[in-house]
């Protein structure tokens, strides 16, 4: 999508669509102007739902515009007005002007807050409310390729583009069917990604992985037939070499199909299973981003990818499984992400990280738990939970932190291993987080996106689907690290 910025007034914006921003209860200055323009006309479509958040009023002018058509646009109450809003407005607006097989509208900045923040806000909202996926459809429709931003900032609408676009492409990674989407193609695209970006990769196979003793990837592996990959990005080696700098470790599961290996899912849902790779298409998508805008950080990428799948080499509930140094009982072959974060956890300890941040769609009970609207979070380190927090609320990827009890961490003791991979029925998405503590070192949080990556009955610019979840929240939050 293309978007630009005009420094034209609205009146005199040519243009087949103009949406001007609407408050709730105070309409606005820019309404008052355009009322007046079109002598009274504007205020005739006032009804008891004008201004609210995203409802839209269309309007067909006669004179004092130069666009063939207006919609209203609403914001919600201007006292509880923020970014948020504006993204959703935004997104809102790029789906009307789609339904009306519009190519091109203009928008008009409520000019509200500060005009940088605005202007990311309206393009992320632009971009990501026009995503679809239709790689695999023989016949697409049409959708908006140009937006003229009025009032915007031309280096801080670059700034969203790169968000935004950095988030649509993790989208792609997680609706991608998983007979395209492997271990083998994930690293390819990671390898693609890092050479476009001039990023440092190294992709491990098997071989590396069983000299590291790598038993969690290896284990969970071994019933497909899709050879498993350990992708590690590396960003910043500059910053490295300059100021001695500690990097950021991000951490992605990369399970591109969960059948649940011997203890299979049920059918109902299995489909769903192709996102189980999210986290990773998060880390993947915020390195492309991290890149692209020039972060001045050392951030390295983790990904362990591999399948789940029922083979005959599959492991099995009972078995014991050495994975990096310790001896894991397994009491559930579905609850295998955490296997293979644990072997990324304990590879990521060879960066000497500052801190380490890992991302996956672990467990159904924390969906339980927080719903779709907030991602669980846990770990050893209060200053990082504060960042991630702070992150998250400003990007509106929310984050809700979950306890870490060593009463928890009693749930795993096993009879004849260092521990089990489940602690039973109660607490499941802590108890996960609990395993995966032991493998981390260093300031340390877990991101359970479970309720998150996935959106299933569409918002204003977050369509069905993956919602690449992580990518905008991790890049603010590398951003804002001083």
């Amino acid at each position: 999508m293309k978007i630009e910025v005009s420094t034209n007034q609205f009146s005199e914006q040519k243009t087949p669509l103009l949406f001007i921003p609407l408050f709730e209860e105070e309409p606005g200055p820019s309404f008052e102007e355009l009322n007046k323009i079109l002598e009274g006309l504007a205020s005739k479509w006032l009804g008891k739902d004008a201004g609210k958040a995203n409802q839209i009023i269309n309007i067909t002018p006669w004179t004092g515009v130069k666009a063939d058509r207006l919609a209203l646009i609403g914001l919600g109450k201007k006292s509880e007005f923020n970014a948020e809003k504006l993204r959703q407005a935004a997104g809102k607006a790029a789906c009307h002007a789609a339904g009306l097989k519009e190519k091109e509208f203009s928008f008009l900045l409520p000019n509200i807050l500060e005009q940088g923040e605005e202007s990311i806000a309206a393009t992320e909202g632009f971009i990501l409310g026009s995503y679809r996926y239709d790689r695999f459809l023989t016949e697409k429709k049409p959708n908006v390729e140009a937006v003229s931003l009025l009032g915007g900032d031309k280096k801080s609408v670059e700034t969203g583009r790169i968000l935004a676009e950095a988030t649509a492409f993790a989208r792609d990674l997680v609706n991608q069917p998983p007979n395209s989407l492997t271990p083998e193609t994930f690293a390819e695209i990671a390898e693609e990604t890092a050479k476009e970006l001039k990023l440092s990769c190294t992709v491990l196979g098997e071989v590396e992985m069983k000299e590291l003793g790598m038993g969690g990837i290896l284990g969970v592996a071994a019933g497909s037939s899709k050879a498993p990959k350990l992708i590690v990005l590396e960003y910043g080696k500059k910053a490295k070499a300059e100021k001695n700098e500690k990097p950021i470790v991000l951490v992605g599961k990369g399970i591109t199909f969960d059948s649940g290996g011997l203890c299979l899912k049920p059918r109902e849902g299995m489909e769903e299973m192709k996102d189980d790779m999210s986290g990773a298409a998060a880390v993947l998508g915020a390195m492309r981003a991290i890149a692209k805008l020039g972060l001045k950080r050392h951030v390295v990428g983790l990904i362990p990818t591999c399948e789940n799948m029922p083979g005959g080499n599959a492991f099995r509930p009972s078995d014991i499984l050495n994975i990096s140094g310790k001896t894991v009982e397994i009491g559930n072959t579905d609850a295998e992400g955490r296997l293979i974060l644990a072997d990324a956890l304990a590879y990521a300890k060879r960066f000497d990280p500052a801190v380490t941040i890992d991302l996956a769609t672990l467990t159904g009970a924390c969906v339980v738990a927080l719903g779709s609207h907030a991602t669980g979070m846990m770990g050893n380190d209060d200053e990082l939970k504060s960042r991630i927090k702070k992150a998250g609320e400003e990007t509106n990827e929310r984050v809700w932190e979950l306890p870490l009890w060593d009463e928890y961490t009693d749930q795993l003791k096993s009879d004849v291993a260092d521990c089990k991979n489940i602690g039973g029925r109660w607490g499941g998405a802590i108890t996960a987080a609990a395993f995966l503590a032991k493998f981390a070192e260093g300031p340390w949080v877990h991101l359970d996106i479970a309720g998150t990556a996935r959106e299933d009955k569409g918002r204003p610019y977050t369509p069905k689907g993956g919602s690449g979840v992580g990518v905008r929240l991790l890049t603010k939050l590398v951003s804002d690290w001083k």
